[in-house]
């Protein structure tokens, strides 16, 4: 028994043997033999236990397991019993994301400060933490002693219970079953003897498990302990491992500086410095046993432990009186809160788009978690590149760089206007991979991604999705007529109604054998005029627009030419187009124009009561939702002329119930004295009976709407009614406000109703086939104006719509994490590959390489000519560029009568260039000033075309650079 005491001969024969077979290795694929773990601090920060979820949640989402841990198959069963798998814990943990070379973007490893080794840890420190935790660890009486139990202390410890139920005595537990308590148990708890016997049986197995000698071992636990030990928590930082940071985050002390400090024998450290040094990392070796209170509201029994113990430790021999001394008259002085220096967003936008990602995939609720997840990840971000382009959009603020840059002059930019503009720059590369993400970036210092997260006026870009819509219907009527006879074509033509599918048949006509690509050159050829002249009924009103350049007022151009020149009236009438096609594709459209008696008149005069009737509410309530009683009456009145019997009606029609007295005090208030005199109430009151006139009477008498009527009373009867409530109870009510409509006597108005739904319905479809395009938003705005951008747009929508482009009709999904590996070098360890990209056809490849020819007809010859000549390949012969380029003026306008402009808000401006460069790379570039100010600026596209050229040095050898090995473009997953 001795011997064994003394030994643990036995313990280390069956351990050592046990221990060597609980082993894993890794293999491709996912395992069919591994146990994750539920519980444990360690487990849970690092993301252990979630392994599973995330495992179901990447596998959903586009990844495959490439390798993972397989457990042998008595691993396997200690597993299951509970026991913790034996490895050596890294000293550090937590997200690492390298890019596309290998250079790390973003490392959140913790702790950020620990010995590196057995030698870094001061002896002093050493000395200090053995005899307060565990005295024999490094005295080598035998080889093969188990350096997990202190058999004197424990068995001190048992009795203490035993004799004492219920009461705080000497602990047991040696620094290695301290490490799997707060690392594996249960809320790094010990809850019972049964947990207790797991604590030892792990730490005895991860002891024995390792093949470094005794001694080696034993002082690998004690550097695993100062390394990992939990320090409770601060705002701002988080969780706190280990005495490096601990002596960082609660008293200011670099741990280098602390071990320079201990070490050091020279008397170029004062006694004093050495003691406060000290004393700090006594007091947090002493508070690891109830961290979260001695660090925080208990620190004056921190200082009175740590003092105390300073007394013991110079009795005992480790700290010699003058250093006793000088610890105990010193105060442990904490820092305050950590002031960290502002964040860059902008040097982090593409790194925090990963990280919000990763959130997404893998079901994390923060980023702080997912930062402490032993994770690595790799992107496709080509981090060189974006740092360069990061430092010129930084440079683009300077004025001396902007007039040297040529950012300044004509349609560009002033002096004292730098300041307030925001660049961004979204690249892509097509790779075998898919489309990968190489550079995002942009100079607005905030958290927001203007490529991402906006929806912004990006002008002209729009008309790049309607010339894709008007070739899509080319193509759609060319593949549906195409095997008809010459007299059925020729039928389908006398019947044809919408101009494009006339324009389509009269081709076929023409020539029956003509290709489709033939087909759309003849398109890109088709002429429209540009004249401003013309009224259009769209959005359900007349409405002009106007050319840019007003020298194409008088012309008639071709497709090509009007994309070239950005003509906004050929894009006006392209879309007109585009809706009477989609008009005319909706069933019995033609009939409900046509036929007065046609049944389904009626149902579309229902769904525009609603519809209109919907809008106007919509109007009112948010007039009226935040005001009370009196301030409703009021805002009634002030909708109304000051006249006695308007007022009246007004009044009667919400306050139905209302006596005399009422309507005379509401009078009183709004009339003058002399008009209140005139005016008999009483016969006022009798007069305008709201049960004498139905809801519109009511409406024309009082000059306000009736839904306006019907809302104030509702809101004046029910208290605090919601938004639903209010739509759902007016159902009856909106028909009633349009009663008058379905009067045979207005065939007018009701075609106009009509043509206004069907016009809507168009848009609909419309939006269908701009979001198989990667339209970003939810609907489209039923006007022409759509054409010119009213429906607004996001930058990288438009980049997808280019990638869609380049892969000659499939989209492509994006990609910016190309890996990501779990538990490196653990029992849990899995790795995830993205999964071979499957695209989509929305797009045939004759419109694909009908539009990018009329893209780069826009660098050649169009708004983009700058850019002409200025990117090369290897050989130094020029790669074909092209591209759209657009400006968005946002601005809210106020109108009074007669079409009157009265008032005049500035939102934003925008300029824009999407692009293609080659058949590899391709993206967007925005300059972007918000809010009020950017109704001075009057810069247009050319800006963001000069930034591409600005930055063109620094892309220029990624465009040099070979294709990757895999030239094939990602196939389609079915045919359109």
């Amino acid at each position: 028994m001795t011997f064994e005491y003394n030994t643990s001969y036995f313990q280390s024969h069956y351990f050592t043997k046990f221990a060597a077979s609980l082993d894993y290795e890794i293999k491709d694929g996912p395992s069919d033999s591994i146990a994750f773990p539920s519980h444990g601090p360690y487990n849970i920060q690092n993301g252990y236990t979630r392994l599973p979820d995330f495992s179901s949640r990447l596998q959903q989402n586009g990844f495959d397991i490439s390798k993972q841990s397989r457990f042998a198959e008595p691993l396997m069963r200690y597993s299951r019993w509970g026991g913790n798998p034996p490895y050596q814990t890294p000293p550090q943990t937590g997200l690492t994301i390298f890019g596309e070379n290998g250079s790390t973007l973003f490392s959140a490893r913790e702790p950020q400060s620990y010995f590196r080794n057995y030698a870094e840890i001061p002896p002093l420190l050493l000395k200090s933490l053995l005899f307060i935790e565990n005295r024999e660890l490094l005295v080598e009486k035998s080889p093969t002693k188990n350096p997990v139990v202190e058999w004197d202390r424990l068995t001190q410890a048992a009795f203490s219970r035993i004799l004492h139920p219920g009461e705080s005595g000497p602990g047991g537990s040696t620094l290695a079953t301290q490490m799997e308590k707060y690392r594996y148990s249960p809320r790094g708890l010990t809850s019972d003897h049964n947990e207790k016997l797991r604590q030892l049986v792990s730490a005895s197995v991860r002891y024995y498990h390792s093949d470094k000698s005794s001694r080696d071992a034993r002082k690998m636990i004690v550097l695993d302990y100062l390394n990992s030990t939990p320090l409770s928590g601060r705002a701002g930082y988080g969780e706190i491992h280990g005495i490096g940071d601990g002596l960082k985050r609660w008293y200011g002390i670099d741990l280098k500086y602390a071990n320079y400090v201990l070490t050091s024998t020279s008397d170029t450290v004062g006694i004093n410095e050495k003691a406060r040094v000290y004393k700090a990392a006594l007091s947090l070796l002493l508070s690891q046993r109830r961290p979260s209170f001695y660090l925080l509201e208990g620190r004056d029994e921190l200082e009175k432990l740590t003092t105390s113990y300073l007394r013991i430790l110079a009795k005992n021999g480790i700290v010699g009186a003058a250093l006793r001394d000088a610890a105990i008259a010193q105060q442990l002085t904490f820092v305050g809160r950590e002031v960290l220096p502002p964040t860059s967003f902008v040097e982090r936008k593409a790194i925090n788009n990963v990280r919000n990602e990763l959130l997404t995939r893998l079901g994390v609720n923060s980023l702080y978690t997912l930062d402490r997840l032993d994770l690595t990840v790799n992107t496709t971000i080509a981090g060189e590149t974006q740092a360069k382009v990061e430092s010129l959009l930084k440079q683009a603020t300077n004025l001396d760089y902007a007039k040297d840059s040529g950012l300044m002059g004509e349609r560009l930019l002033r002096e004292g206007q730098l300041s307030a503009l925001s660049y961004s720059v979204l690249l892509y590369e097509r790779t075998p991979r898919g489309n990968v993400l190489r550079v995002q970036t942009d100079n607005l210092n905030m958290p927001f991604d203007m490529n991402t997260g906006s929806k912004l006026d990006l002008g002209s870009t729009a008309k790049l999705r309607t010339l894709i819509t008007y070739l899509d219907i080319i193509e759609k009527v060319y593949l549906k007529y195409r095997e008809l006879s010459s007299k059925d074509l020729l039928f389908a033509r006398d019947v044809a109604e919408d101009p494009l599918r006339r324009w389509t048949l009269d081709q076929l006509i023409a020539n029956p054998n003509i290709e489709l690509m033939a087909l759309l050159d003849a398109a890109m050829q088709r002429k429209y005029s540009a004249n401003p002249g013309e009224s259009f009924f769209t959005a359900g009103g007349l409405h002009k627009f106007g050319n840019f350049d007003k020298l194409d007022n008088s012309r008639t151009l071709t497709v090509a030419d009007a994309l070239y020149r950005s003509v906004n009236l050929v894009f006006v009438r392209m879309m007109r187009d585009v809706a009477r096609y989609y008009t005319m594709e909706i069933p019995g459209s033609r009939e409900v124009l046509q036929d007065r008696g046609e049944p389904r008149r009626q149902d579309y005069l229902y769904r525009f009561a609603d519809l209109e009737g919907n809008i106007y509410l919509n109007q009112f309530y948010n007039q009226y939702k935040q005001l009370n009683a009196p301030s409703i009456l009021q805002h009634l009145a002030s909708r109304t002329k000051p006249f006695p019997g308007r007022l009246t009606m007004a009044f009667r029609s919400v306050r139905p119930d209302a006596d005399v007295a009422a309507l005379n005090s509401f009078l009183t208030m709004r009339l003058s004295a002399e008009e209140l005199a005139e005016a008999d109430v009483d016969k006022l009151y009798r007069q305008y009976d709201p049960e004498r006139f139905n809801s519109n009477d009511r409406a024309y008498l009082s000059r306000v709407h009736p839904l306006e009527l019907w809302l104030v009373r509702y809101l004046l009867e029910n208290d605090n009614p919601s938004h639903s409530t209010i739509v759902e109870a007016s159902a009856a009510v909106r028909q009633d406000a349009y009663s008058w409509l379905t009067k045979s006597r207005k065939q007018r108005a009701q075609d106009r109703s009509i043509r206004i739904l069907l016009e809507r319905d168009a848009f609909v479809a419309i939006h269908h086939q701009w979001k198989r395009m990667g339209y970003p938003f939810g609907s489209l705005i039923a006007s022409y104006a759509t054409a010119l951008g009213a429906s607004a747009d996001r930058p990288v929508a438009l980049a997808e719509l280019m990638g869609i482009l380049v892969n000659d009709g499939i989209r492509v999904p994006f990609r910016q994490i190309d890996s990501l590996k779990f538990a490196s070098g653990t029992p849990y360890e899995t790795a995830f590959e993205r999964a071979s990209p499957v695209g989509e056809r929305v797009l045939s490849s004759e419109i694909s390489q009908t539009v990018r020819n009329a893209l780069a007809g826009v660098v050649e010859n169009g708004t983009a000519r700058r850019l002409k000549g200025l990117f090369l390949d290897a050989s130094g012969k020029p790669i074909q560029v092209g591209g759209k380029t657009g400006t968005g003026d946002h601005k809210i306008k106020s109108y009074g009568a007669g079409g009157r402009l009265i008032a005049e808000e500035s939102v934003n401006r925008n300029a824009i260039f999407s692009f293609y460069i080659g058949d590899r790379f391709f993206g967007v570039i925005l300059a972007h000033v918000g809010g009020a100010t950017s109704g001075g600026f009057e810069f247009t596209s050319g800006l963001a075309t000069q930034l591409l050229k600005i930055i063109q040095p620094v892309l220029a050898p990624m465009m040099r650079e070979n294709a990757p090995a895999e030239t094939d473009k990602p196939k389609g997953d079915a045919q359109r």
